[in-house]
């Protein structure tokens, strides 16, 4: 059997520990699991094969973590990282599997913080958030449980309470038009862009009635 003739920590990664069997490199390991290995004692072939094993879901772990430290991602997202990194598929499952064990990893939780994120920092209607979401590889059941409570009326208005603040003078029909085509982009439904308007305008007019700019005799107005 392979006999192990050195156990050196690497120069660039002190948390690193290079494995040396009858005189030549053979593996590395991180320092925890290279902790239990002395000069001279040697290793089966399955003894070095589950260390590399072990030592490749590790590397996959702490690869997924650094992806997941920019912020919350979908199984889907880190499989596909992984992927990209050259993990053979074995070692990727094993490292998800550890993940989600650990608590890195949960498509419900990874759902709810985009959907709120989003409610937050750019408001998107139901449809859009539905093919967000799906594009990260999140299931359909879990969808409809991130998406249960929300008002897309409230999220339309929300949308485009600020857009136009910065409308002041401009038509009113003009900016109704400009207000509905960014809001459908945005994924919400007709009848909901709608409401959100009515709302907003009637509001904006009876704080001030000079807001809009007057609009020509002839023009037609929204409905």
């Amino acid at each position: 059997m392979p006999v192990v003739t050195a156990v050196e920590v690497q120069k660039r990664n002190k948390e690193r520990v290079n494995i040396y069997l009858d005189g030549s490199y053979a593996f590395s390991l991180n320092i925890v699991d290279a902790a239990s290995l002395r000069t001279g004692q040697s290793l089966s072939d399955s003894e070095i094969a589950a260390m590399r094993g072990e030592d490749a879901v590790v590397r996959a772990v702490d690869s997924a973590a650094r992806f997941l430290g920019h912020r919350p991602r979908s199984v889907s997202e880190v499989r596909r990282n992984l992927k990209d990194k050259e993990f053979d598929a074995g070692i990727i499952d094993a490292a998800i599997e550890r993940l989600e064990r650990m608590g890195y990893l949960d498509d419900t939780a990874f759902a709810q913080y985009w959907v709120e994120n989003r409610i937050q920092f750019k408001p998107l209607g139901s449809s859009a958030l539905r093919f967000e979401l799906r594009q990260k590889g999140i299931s359909d059941a879990v969808i409809q449980h991130a998406l249960a409570d929300l008002n897309d009326q409230h999220g339309a208005r929300q949308a485009a309470e600020p857009l136009l603040r910065r409308m002041r003078g401009t038509h009113r029909r003009t900016a109704w038009q400009k207000l509905s085509t960014t809001l459908a982009r945005r994924g919400f439904a007709f009848e909901d862009v709608r409401a959100a308007l009515d709302e907003l305008f009637q509001d904006v007019e009876a704080d001030d009635d000079t807001f809009f700019a007057g609009e020509d005799d002839d023009t037609e107005h929204e409905p």
